[in-house]
């Protein structure tokens, strides 16, 4: 049995969840999401408490039955309370600004980058070394911020670049000059 998908998921109480045909639905104060179930899992709402359980043992219905449960666990999660991403650049004259609801990056590039969010997700700029990512679906809030890290990658020599908060950048010794 998987440790995951064996695990109950509690629904808070602000949250409407509701399950028919094959497809999880949430909705609560941000937003609402779906999430299809696969065939060969099936679902069990009792209370505020949502179960797991898969028909048979096979490999591929394994690996589904914990990936279902985490999927929507994240939905749930995130019409609840939402997800955030947190992106710090370093280097100098790297920067960023809000241009109406879009990102303005420069990153030592000949021309500064604009990042168009979807309209689910939204840029804030604490200040100018620092982005905050926010929306309501965790895998969205992830590839965007991917997508900006991806832009100008941390190097392991002087550490500049756009790196996650909390990111450790192992750093190389540089040249040495033979004597």
């Amino acid at each position: 049995m998987s440790r995951i998908g064996k695990k109950p998921i509690t629904v808070p109480e602000k949250v409407k969840v509701s399950f028919n045909e094959g497809v999880v639905v949430a909705a609560g104060p941000l937003g609402q999401l779906q999430f299809k179930v696969p065939d060969s899992i099936s679902l069990n709402m009792e209370n505020n408490t949502i179960t797991f359980s898969r028909q048979n043992d096979d490999r591929h219905v394994r690996a589904l039955h914990g990936l279902t449960r985490a999927l929507t666990a994240n939905i749930i999660e995130g019409v609840s309370k939402g997800f955030e991403k947190v992106l710090i650049i370093e280097g100098v004259g790297y920067k960023s600004e809000l241009r109406g609801d879009r990102l303005l990056l420069s990153l030592g590039f000949s021309h500064p980058i604009l990042m168009i969010p979807p309209p689910e997700i939204t840029f804030e700029c604490i200040n100018a070394t620092t982005i905050k990512i926010k929306g309501i679906d965790k895998q969205l809030v992830g590839l965007i911020a991917a997508k900006i890290r991806q832009i100008r990658p941390p190097e392991p020599y002087k550490g500049k670049g756009v790196r996650y908060q909390g990111e450790f950048i192992r750093r190389k010794a540089g040249k040495t000059s033979a004597k």
